[in-house]
């Protein structure tokens, strides 16, 4: 069973990493989603925890209410290239004006400022930049047909936890990717959103809640563990995004008329949050977002939260940490590990309740 952190120091926003540690038997990460999506075990935690399914999510939701979800695509980032004749991995996490790419690079030190990386002898990129932990700025040769070279010569960037000794498979093609994808740009998956079917959703608008759609890229860097020996310490990726005026508006109008607001994964709060006034508006919104949220925050525009279970010692468990509390997270990750849930991307969900909220 796994142990989490029982003598974990005060948190705030100057508070140890350490304090979201916690250990986890390898055989609860799961290697491959529930089938079909919505079959997968969901827990709900709020004043207590009950063990549900996600099918169950629309009992959970009232009339009026608006679910939020991050219809971003995830694209075949994961390249092998060659330079010098020496190999090199590249895993692309965001777009830069004028058509370049931040990656991260495998292994960076074979890399310097210019260097050309050749993929497939199809397509090639040059080295503009080189940054910390492993990252570069990336120029292709051919930006326009980037995505077109991606899609025949790129690989689904699972993380690592998922094990693929020969890379991701046909399967993880669609595995790796929601029902409502609809905006190419993502290197990782809004992973809450993995759960739903057609069914599901139909069966949320049965019950009178409005699904509104929003878009975040979501980089690499989300998954990454926080290595500052304290959270203040640590520097956030930024993310692009965008809240439309119709989704604005839908969320708004919901929240004006005692709806609340439902977001489908750590992606769609943390964009919702950073659109948001501190009167819980939310304003369309385009943009890059390195919003960082720790115990301490207060939350303006989300009221619950539907999510996967975290990776220790990462931003992602620091947020709902935050949301929930970190107490009673820890007591939730405790009951998931000793009933068999299943961890991290393709593993099982939670609906969370704010500490202190509706």
């Amino acid at each position: 069973m796994g142990r989490l952190n029982a003598a974990a120091p005060a948190v705030g926003d100057d508070a140890a990493t350490d304090a979201f540690d916690f250990e986890l038997p390898p055989d609860c990460i799961a290697q491959a989603p529930a089938r079909p999506r919505d079959s997968a075990r969901m827990l709900e935690v709020g004043a207590a925890l009950a063990d549900l399914g996600v099918r169950d999510l629309p009992s959970l939701l009232r009339g009026g209410d608006v679910l939020v979800v991050n219809d971003t695509q995830v694209i075949p980032a994961r390249l092998r290239g060659r330079r010098r004749g020496a190999r090199v991995e590249i895993t692309l996490h965001k777009a830069e004006a004028g058509g370049n790419w931040r990656a991260f690079a495998r292994p960076a030190r074979r890399l310097a400022e210019n260097d050309v990386i050749v993929f497939a002898e199809a397509f090639e990129a040059l080295v503009v930049s080189r940054g910390e932990g492993g990252e570069v700025e990336l120029a292709f040769d051919r930006p326009e047909r980037l995505f077109a070279a991606l899609d025949r010569h790129g690989e689904m960037p699972l993380p690592p936890y998922i094990s693929r000794p020969d890379g991701a498979t046909g399967e993880d093609a669609g595995d790796y990717q929601t029902v409502y994808a609809a905006r190419r740009g993502a290197v990782a998956a809004p992973t809450a959103g993995l759960h739903f079917t057609d069914a599901l959703l139909q069966a949320v608008r049965v019950a009178g809640v409005r699904v509104a759609t929003v878009t975040l890229h979501v980089g690499a860097g989300t998954f990454l563990p926080v290595r500052a020996v304290r959270i203040a310490e640590h520097r956030m990726h930024s993310e692009w995004g965008e809240i439309g005026r119709d989704a604005a508006a839908a969320i708004n109008e919901a929240r004006r008329n005692g709806g609340r607001v439902i977001s489908v994964g750590t992606t769609s709060l943390r964009l919702l949050e950073t659109a948001a006034d501190d009167d819980g508006v939310v304003r369309p919104f385009a943009g890059d977002t390195d919003l960082f949220i720790t115990p301490g925050y207060r939350f303006r525009a989300v009221d619950k939260l539907m999510t996967n279970f975290h990776l220790p010692r990462s931003t992602l468990f620091m947020l709902v940490a935050a949301f929930a509390g970190l107490e009673r997270m820890k007591a939730a990750y405790a009951h998931a590990v000793a009933t068999g849930y299943r961890f991290y991307s393709y593993g099982d969900a939670t609906f969370l309740h704010r500490a202190h909220g509706p």
